[in-house]
């Protein structure tokens, strides 16, 4: 097992030079490759580098990349304008889309009893290692796992063998995983390298990943000078050594610690970026350990224009809405559509704020009466970003009519909490 590059400090900034540089010499070090498929994110981890990355491959191996995979998950396929965006001249023709309720093989099963220990004895099932049936069966002798490592609501810090098992996997591996999450208590995982969905997924790699011949591309990707970005690090192994300095890095640049509780807090989701509440509910994720009792989230939103990327899933959203844990494991109890999707009820778990503070929604797309029909409150998305204009506003503390609110441009990039919580 070997770690190729590990770079990176809370100070790096990496060029897009030097990244194309180190990554082109951990390449080397792997030898010679005939068939190489590249797994990297969908759009909405545009900022992770991972486009750059799969250009940059794509200039190495030039034929001998036959593939590239976007990890979906349960995300809606890329769009020919998307793919340009992220990943520029690499031929259209390559990208494959992952579908998981029909494109999956069944590698093996983690035993209901793993399960029921790492849940503390809440959940009682098995897990099935799901992946798409090209990473099983097509014949690469080199699976380049591309993506960035942040903190994270199911998995406490993302990447690494997610982007395999959640990324490609399929329907039973992504709900029971999500759910085992939210059932555990997503506040006990967030920014947290180890817990259980993420024992439960290593476990997995140790028993049917390990013939394959994966190697993770991972970045660390904060906030730079001037409200910019900046890439803090790559890391390029093929074991938990490559996700673990990672994660280490992205928790001193990814995670703030604040000395007081939110009272207000204003995020902005980039409309070529978030789509769905399904993406857009990380507003809600990363803040919520920062926002104090009786505190307002106000999301402005101009791209939003539905609750679930997946037809079934949106309609499950609109069916249940976001009332908080209990309401929603009742509804999974009593209700075999919600039971038979279960990362449907770890979203509705994710996105409440437990009733604790409030949220108000601000859709480009979304009428009142939708939001509020999932227990969300509503604000005008035209007044509320004249109100809370992103062009003007900085990131962090900012007055506003006198208010004092807390600016997040791009809730992707972080986790914020404060000392009583986390």
């Amino acid at each position: 097992m070997s770690l190729y590059c590990g770079v990176g400090n809370a100070d790096t900034d990496l060029s897009g030079q030097q990244l194309n540089d180190l990554l082109v010499e951990s390449l080397g070090k792997l030898g010679e490759r005939k068939r190489v498929l590249v797994v990297p994110p969908d759009i909405t981890r545009l900022h992770s580098r991972a486009g750059d990355l799969t250009r940059c491959v794509r200039e190495y191996y030039g034929d001998r990349l036959q593939a590239v995979l976007p990890a979906l998950g349960t995300h809606v396929p890329m769009s020919p304008e998307q793919m340009t965006r992220m990943f520029g001249d690499v031929p259209q023709s390559l990208f494959r889309i992952h579908n998981w309720r029909t494109d999956i093989e069944t590698l093996g099963e983690i035993p209901a009893e793993f399960i029921e220990e790492q849940s503390e004895g809440k959940l009682h099932y098995s897990w099935p290692a799901q992946v798409n049936r090209l990473i099983a069966h097509g014949d690469f002798d080199l699976i380049l796992s591309v993506g960035q490592v942040v903190p994270h609501e199911v998995i406490g810090m993302a990447n690494y063998n997610k982007n395999i098992l959640i990324g490609t996997g399929g329907r039973e591996g992504i709900n029971r995983s999500h759910y085992l999450g939210a059932v555990y208590g997503m506040e006990r995982i967030m920014g947290r390298a180890d817990n259980p969905v993420r024992r439960v997924l290593n476990l997995a790699s140790d028993r049917f990943l390990k013939d394959l011949p994966i190697v993770y591309v991972q970045t660390v990707v904060g906030r730079g000078a001037n409200g910019g970005l900046a890439t803090r690090g790559l890391f390029v192994g093929d074991d938990e050594e490559c996700f673990h300095r990672a994660a280490d890095l992205s928790l001193q640049v990814n995670f703030e610690m604040l000395e007081q509780p939110l009272r207000k807090a204003v995020v902005y989701l980039d409309p070529q970026e978030f789509h769905s509440t399904w993406i857009g509910n990380k507003s809600i994720y990363r803040t919520r350990m920062a926002l104090a009792d009786g505190a307002e989230l106000i999301i402005l939103a101009p791209g939003v224009k539905e609750f679930g990327e997946d037809r079934t899933i949106d309609a499950l959203i609109r069916k249940y809405g976001y009332r908080g844990t209990p309401a929603t494991l009742e509804a999974v109890a009593k209700n075999a559509d919600l039971a038979a999707d279960l990362s449907a009820a770890a979203h509705l778990i994710h996105s409440s704020s437990e009733g604790r503070f409030r949220i108000t929604w601000c859709p480009g797309h979304l009428t009142r009466e939708e939001v509020e029909g999932v227990g969300f409150g509503w604000g005008d998305p035209e007044e509320m970003l004249r109100r809370y204009d992103p062009a003007k506003l900085k990131y962090r503390f900012n007055s506003v009519d006198g208010e004092e609110i807390f600016f997040i441009p791009n809730p992707g990039l972080g986790l914020w909490a404060h000392r009583n919580r986390f």
